[in-house]
């Protein structure tokens, strides 16, 4: 049974949208509580969950508990959304996702039924997509350290360690692997067989420049397989804002409310930037050509 938070308008609304919230790996989806509060504050019910063995989804060990990245969109995004489907009749669904939550709102049958969809910092962590100055750090912590103490423990004992919370090992093995299982797939053909390609959800990419998972090629990597959405890339730099650094992380802290957080409500409410906001727009990509039935696409 997964666990989670809610913010919901008593009485029903189908001009009100009901927005899901995909954590990143490894990360309480309380950290995202007042983002939602913001969101609910603009007229937005919204959901929070953890995954399965994180938070307030976890049931006990989780030596031997089996789960992956696979399970978190195929199983638990899904759930959830079909959650807001069947809990609010004819309201638009949409999905905010940060770091892995981008890549779980693809992984999800469900997802087909998503209306917008802003992601935030998102990328399957594939070593290669590192910044070029963090990238051997980054690669002996998360693709060494955290598998070998993985297999040592059984699981990874993140919270011990401050990185992050206690993660399963199914999870660990994805995240370490050189190449996703993803990564590995040879072409677009392969990917039409992932949900990714069934989303149609107008998409905005928000990224950081001090970010090292977040890198353009990490970002636009994860774009590509949202093959068929509308998708816009939008990169900020910290100085844009008058800000010294945001990474990974800090695009949820409540001191952005003022100058980022509006950027992700605006594209919430009608799918586009209608106003100026700071940083660059990187890539702005119609769907691609769908192959026409019993042939080729143009």
């Amino acid at each position: 049974m997964l666990g989670g938070f809610e913010w919901r308008q008593p009485a029903s609304d189908s001009t009100r949208a009901v927005v899901v919230i995909n954590a990143a790996t490894s990360v309480r989806c309380q950290y995202y509580s007042r983002f939602a509060q913001y969101l609910f504050s603009h007229g937005m019910d919204v959901m929070l969950f953890d995954y399965r063995g994180i938070g307030a989804s976890r049931h006990g060990s989780l030596r031997g508990f089996a789960a992956t990245w696979s399970d978190w969109g195929a199983l638990d995004t899904d759930a959830m959304l079909k959650r807001a489907l069947r809990e609010y009749p004819g309201q638009p669904v949409d999905v905010v996702g940060h770091s892995f939550g981008g890549c779980a709102a693809g992984l999800a049958a469900s997802g087909q039924a998503i209306r917008h969809l802003v992601t935030v910092g998102a990328q399957f962590a594939h070593w290669r997509d590192y910044a070029p100055a963090q990238r051997w750090q980054m690669l002996a912590k998360w693709h060494g350290v955290m598998p070998l103490l993985t297999r040592v423990c059984g699981y990874f004992p993140g919270k011990r360690l401050g990185w992050l919370e206690d993660t399963p090992a199914g999870v660990v093995k994805d995240w370490s692997a050189f190449s996703t299982r993803y990564e590995k797939l040879p072409s677009a053909r392969s990917l039409a067989a992932l949900p990714f390609a069934d989303v149609t959800a107008r998409t905005l990419a928000i990224s950081f420049t001090d970010d090292p998972f977040g890198t353009v090629a990490a970002i636009e990597r994860l774009l590509s397989y949202f093959s068929t959405s509308p998708r816009t890339h939008l990169r900020i730099e910290p100085q844009d804002i008058g800000e010294t650094a945001i990474g990974h992380f800090a695009f949820f802290h409540s001191r952005f409310q003022d100058s980022l957080w509006p950027i992700a409500l605006q594209w919430l409410q009608c799918g586009e930037l209608n106003v100026d906001v700071p940083g660059q727009t990187v890539s702005v990509k119609a769907p691609s050509p769908q192959p026409s039935p019993g042939g080729r696409g143009s």
